[in-house]
């Protein structure tokens, strides 16, 4: 079993991303989406409770308990074999949340989810990785996820803030991009450096993707996230789940306050 998930480490390393069919069953990933569906709403409903990642786009960071199947995600054997080939025995779980784009999303521009590191700009060492399952069957008019593979290593002081490649990169990455047809039950994994986009939504359907960050130690991707849990849940957390889990531990849950953001994504692709 190492040794299939070394050659997943390997294929992140070459292409940015690796993924997993039918790593979870129909009626678990139903139960994922009701749950989102309900957060997503209760967002909307709340100021600031959603950020836009472009029009009709909205990204929600959630606490780890409001979703039924938590522990089942972070303890799934796939997951935690392919953080550990990747980041470490000592990984660390920094975030959760979801993506909506609705109908009438348009494109992104290609773009990377946060500046490369200085480990990776200068010792090709990856140390995060970002995890996405669809809660819905993608279909090509649904505005897939695009990802660039191999361009989680591009580095050129013409990337704005670090992460958007100006207009002049772009025929590269759309030659290499590959839409990704997601189906209820598969997962993947990528490095968020790996240059992506999400396409416009042209269906009558959202396409909501949950997302679950995950870092090295001392990665600090942290700092733009603030997970927190209750005492209760806590406790109840498996051992082998609490040690992956830093995170403030509270008697009550109040709403996050989102500090993700991502300005270049506001208004869509130029």
């Amino acid at each position: 079993m190492a040794g299939r998930f070394e050659e997943l480490a390997e294929r992140i390393y070459t292409d940015g991303i690796v993924g997993e069919r039918g790593a979870f069953d129909t009626e678990w990933v139903d139960r994922l989406g009701a749950d989102i569906e309900a957060l997503f709403q209760e967002a909307l409903a709340r100021p600031g409770g959603a950020i836009g990642r472009g029009p009709n786009r909205y990204y929600v960071e959630i606490h780890p308990e409001r979703i039924r199947g938590f522990v089942d995600l972070v303890s799934h054997p796939w997951v935690t074999g392919v953080c550990e080939a990747v980041l470490g025995a000592k990984y660390q779980i920094v975030e959760i949340g979801f993506d909506v784009p609705l109908p009438g999303a348009v494109n992104q521009p290609w773009h990377r989810d946060f500046p490369a590191p200085e480990e990776t700009r200068r010792d090709r060492r990856l140390t995060s990785l970002a995890f996405n399952i669809t809660t819905v069957d993608v279909t090509p008019e649904m505005g897939p996820f695009e990802i660039a593979p191999g361009t989680q290593w591009d580095d050129s002081p013409e990337f704005e803030h670090g992460m958007f490649p100006p207009r002049s990169h772009w025929p590269r990455y759309e030659e290499l991009g590959q839409r990704r047809l997601t189906r209820r039950g598969d997962i993947s994994a990528r490095s968020a450096l790996t240059i992506h986009r999400g396409t416009a939504n042209r269906s009558d359907t959202p396409r909501p993707t949950l997302v679950l960050g995950v870092d090295a130690p001392g990665a600090g991707n942290d700092e733009r996230h603030d997970l927190a849990v209750t005492r209760e849940f806590h406790e109840r957390l498996p051992p082998g789940v609490r040690e992956h889990l830093p995170c403030r531990v509270v008697d009550r849950l109040e709403p996050i306050e989102q500090r993700h953001t991502i300005e270049g994504l506001v208004m869509g692709a130029p």
